[in-house]
C-alpha cells in the first residue's frame, strides 16, 4: 500500500510503494499523467538543467542542506525546508520542489535499504558527479554499477563524504 510523502503546490504527488526489490520505491504522479517511478538518469538531468540556470554550486548547497537532515525516516521539517528552497527558484519553484523530494525520498530508501552500505552517501556521489563535475546524468546513475562498495567509500572520502 502507498505511502504519501508529499503532495506539491500543482497537485504532484511523491510517495512510497512497493517496487521490484522493497516497499522503498519512490513514485511520482503528476497531474494528468500515470504514477512513474523516477530513475537516477532522470532527475540528474533535471536538476543538471536546472543548474545551468541557477548555477551548480547554489543547486548542490541546496541540495546539502536537505543531505545533511536526511535520516532513515521521512521528516516534515525537511519537506518544509525543501518548499522553502525551491521558492529561490522562481518559476521554477514547483520542478525543484518536485525533484528535490524526488530525491529526498531516494535517500530516505537507501537509508532504509537492508544490504545497502553506503546509504544517502550514493545520491551524494550522483549529485557530486552531475553537479560539481559537470558528468553527464547517464555517467552519474551508472557509476557505480559493479564497484565494490570499498571502492566507491574510497571515491567518496576522497571527495570529503
Amino acid at each position: 500500500m502507498a505511502t504519501q510523502i508529499k503532495t506539491i503546490s500543482d497537485g504532484s504527488i511523491i510517495e512510497f510503494d512497493s517496487g521490484l526489490f522493497d516497499e522503498w520505491c519512490v513514485y511520482l504522479k503528476r497531474n494528468g499523467e500515470n504514477r512513474t517511478a523516477p530513475r537516477d538518469v532522470q532527475y540528474f538531468a533535471e536538476l543538471q538543467g536546472l543548474a545551468k540556470k541557477y548555477t551548480s554550486k547554489k543547486l548542490y548547497d541546496d541540495f546539502l542542506r536537505i543531505y545533511s537532515a536526511t535520516d532513515s525516516k521521512i521528516n516534515e521539517q525537511v519537506l518544509n525546508r525543501i518548499t522553502q528552497i525551491s521558492k529561490d527558484y522562481g518559476e521554477d519553484e514547483i520542478i525543484v520542489d518536485i525533484w528535490l523530494t524526488v530525491l529526498y525520498a531516494g535517500m530516505v530508501a537507501e537509508e532504509n535499504k537492508k544490504y545497502a552500505i553506503l546509504k544517502k552517501r550514493i545520491k551524494r556521489l550522483g549529485m557530486y558527479q552531475v553537479l560539481i563535475e559537470n558528468r553527464t546524468p547517464g555517467f552519474a546513475a551508472n557509476f557505480s554499477k559493479g564497484k565494490k562498495w570499498r571502492e566507491l567509500d574510497g571515491i567518496m572520502k576522497k571527495y570529503g563524504f
